[in-house]
């Protein structure tokens, strides 16, 4: 069986900390608060899909025990508790809170999973019930002044707790074992019966696509709660099933809806700065915190501590250890930042979480099921408007996973998208052009795919046009990505710097993009920057000019393509960008360490390849000097070293002495670009 009965173990509870700990307070408040926490699991909605029976039960008893401390409060004489009555108050609030954190879990996470779990929440339920009848059976009634009324209340209450057995509705049992079948029979290559399915995920209260979605955050979340690796790549069957479900039986309404609204990008906003990585000042996806107790993204202090660092970028401490402890307070903030503002925070989010699992036969299996079933559709489709929806679930599903982009492709998917990039699709329907770049895009992420890419006829020139002519800036946006990644194979670079339309496409997008675009067009660029023939048809095209034009926006990206040009480009390049080193200088005094770096660097190539007419340039900056040495005692090593060599130039220009510093032992020849490797090409 793909997943057995007993595959899933209770998960790592998550109560708060109040669950645990009696609120220690006095007589007449402790009881305010017991009315509070009874008040609050009161209102309570019953559970509509399962655990019926437990949650009502639940509801009831609190509802009913609420009565016992609202005529407390109403009778302030008979709250002075004797230390048995205050304790077993105390436990009582300790119990209510457990009842309600169980409530909490249930009503928030997934369906699935509960029902996995059924027999396990279901005990969980009676002990807790247990234990208040426990707590009710030593209740002081001769100390406490209760009308009769609702004395025999709390009588009906305990009566009812001591009767309490763990109850599971046969209905929930069934539901489990036909989930487990159905996995069972996917490992097997059988597609599932689509009114069983259907049944099934209506019985989940599962009956759109939006509940569908919901659902799959649940489980990719719950993955996180799950202690051994057995039930975390059962999780992602689950996750697989629900995925298959929503295609088929929700593909319509998916469709007929797409969200296709562009999501803002964390460019266009102004990012709370203790939500920047001190490193690269961008929104942090992962923030952990080093030795010294400062709070980093994992993948830019991973990149400072395996070039060779071991101090702490911010305070230049020394790190007694190099662990990373994930600040998950922060990461919650930053999550609920991101969802206000409406922008996409899954990049190393929930995806993560899953593509970390180990994957099971019956989840790769769900998965060629469902991209089959969509392939197949959009084949078919007699409309725009339904390609458009099942584009739409294609790009979602591609950027799942590397098992979803392989099967996505082996399906024949690719020929079939590149119908949708055409100029007359974009002008009709812009948001199909966008999610099929968009689909082409997540799927050259996989390398065997960037050949299938390029290989398929039109598929390449298709990307081009949408590059060149695409109906919106998004579509553009995706398109110069999809360079970029497709740039990553070294053949593909130097066949893509031929093509006049790529590098007029990539210049034009970047000078004239909103900032997310120019970002995606500048990287790309600077890819093919690493190619010496293509360079010359950059400088050919205008790339310094473009450099100098967003420079004050974008430092990094263009500086880094600044260097890789002047260093590769010839004296075309270096005369081209005469005009630019008073800006280089701007960014050696302000610049973040990265764009210190490649300014730098691209100095020293220029002064050395330009003569003296360069380095006079350079001298006339007021506290030039100064600034270099600002330079050489702090950021990267790499910039530390292009720094003391762009003083040297300087001070034999001075003494008059030859400009050949070639003696000087400088061994930085690669550019350093943290901001290219940190691109996340996932799209929402």
């Amino acid at each position: 069986m793909a997943v057995s009965p007993h595959a899933f173990p209770p998960r790592k509870r998550r109560p708060s900390a109040g669950a645990f700990v009696s609120p220690k307070l006095a007589d007449i408040n402790l009881v305010k608060s017991l009315l509070s926490l009874s008040q609050e699991i009161s209102s309570f909605k019953p559970f509509q899909c399962l655990l019926k029976r437990n949650s009502v039960s639940s509801i009831n008893k609190s509802k009913l025990l609420s009565i016992l401390f609202d005529e407390l409060i109403k009778n302030p004489a008979s709250v002075f508790f004797s230390p048995s009555t205050l304790l077993c108050f105390e436990e009582m609030y300790i119990v209510l809170q457990r009842i309600k954190t169980l409530l909490e879990d249930c009503s928030n996470g997934s369906k699935m999973w509960m029902l996995m779990q059924i027999q396990v929440l279901s005990n969980n339920f009676h002990e807790l019930t247990l234990e208040l009848s426990t707590l009710l059976d030593i209740f002081p009634f001769k100390e406490i002044e209760l009308s009769q009324d609702v004395e025999e209340l709390v009588v009906l209450v305990r009566k009812q707790c001591g009767k309490s057995k763990p109850v599971v509705d046969p209905g929930d049992v069934f539901l489990r074992r036909e989930v487990l079948t159905m996995l069972d029979r996917i490992e097997k290559e059988i597609v599932p019966d689509q009114l069983k399915l259907k049944k099934v995920m209506e019985d989940l209260g599962l009956r759109d696509g939006s509940s569908c979605r919901e659902e799959i955050e649940s489980l990719q979340d719950e993955i996180q709660n799950q202690v051994d690796e057995k039930s975390k790549s059962d999780i992602v069957s689950l996750i697989g099933l629900v995925r298959y479900a929503n295609c088929v039986l929700f593909g319509s309404s998916t469709a007929s809806k797409p969200d296709h609204r562009r999501q803002k990008s964390t460019s266009d906003l102004t990012i709370p700065a203790d939500f920047r990585c001190p490193i690269t000042l961008e929104l942090m996806r992962d923030p952990v915190v080093v030795a010294t107790g400062q709070t980093y993204d994992r993948k830019s202090i991973n990149l400072w501590i395996e070039s060779g660092h071991s101090t702490c970028p911010k305070t230049g401490q020394t790190l007694i250890h190099t662990n990373l402890i994930p600040n998950r307070a922060l990461r919650n903030l930053i999550t609920m930042w991101c969802r206000e503002q409406g922008i996409p925070f899954e990049t190393v989010g929930n995806n993560e979480k899953v593509n970390s699992v180990k994957g099971t036969k019956a989840a790769f299996e769900a998965t060629k099921m469902t991209v089959s079933f969509l392939v197949n559709k959009l084949s078919g489709s007699q409309t725009m408007e339904a390609a458009n929806g099942v584009v739409y679930e294609l790009r979602a599903l591609s950027k799942t996973d590397s098992d979803s982009r392989a099967c996505i492709a082996e399906a024949g998917a690719i020929p079939i998208l590149v119908r949708y990039l055409g100029s007359s699709v974009g002008l009709e329907h812009p948001n199909l052009q966008v999610n099929a770049v968009t689909t082409i895009l997540n799927l050259s992420i996989l390398e065997a795919n960037k050949t299938r890419i390029v290989e398929t006829d039109g598929a390449l020139n298709g990307v081009i046009e949408v590059l060149r002519s695409g109906a919106t800036w998004e579509a553009k946006g995706n398109a110069a990505a999809t360079i970029f990644s497709l740039s990553g194979i070294h053949g593909y670079r130097k066949g893509l710097g031929r093509k006049t339309r790529v590098i007029k496409g990539l210049l034009d997008l970047a000078k004239d993009g909103p900032t997310s675009s120019q970002k995606d067009a500048l990287l790309a660029i600077l890819n093919l920057a690493g190619d010496r023939e293509t360079v010359g048809r950059l400088v050919e095209g205008g790339v310094i000019q473009m450099v100098s034009g967003v420079i004050d926006e974008l430092p990094e990206e263009a500086v880094a393509i600044l260097e890789a040009v002047t260093r590769r480009g010839g004296l075309a390049a270096i005369a081209a960008a005469f005009n630019i080193i008073k800006k280089l200088g701007v960014i050696l005094r302000e610049g973040s360490d990265n764009a210190r770096e490649s300014a730098s660097a691209t100095l020293v190539t220029m002064c050395r390849k330009g003569g003296p007419k360069m380095v006079a340039e350079l001298a006339v900056i007021p506290g030039i000097e100064r600034i270099i040495w600002e330079v050489m005692g702090g950021g990267t090593a790499r910039g530390r070293r292009k720094a003391a060599t762009l003083l040297r130039i300087l001070r034999r220009w001075a003494a008059g002495l030859d400009l050949d510093t070639n003696n000087v032992v400088d061994s930085s020849n690669m550019i350093t670009m943290t901001v290219g490797t940190s691109r996340t090409i996932l799209q929402a």
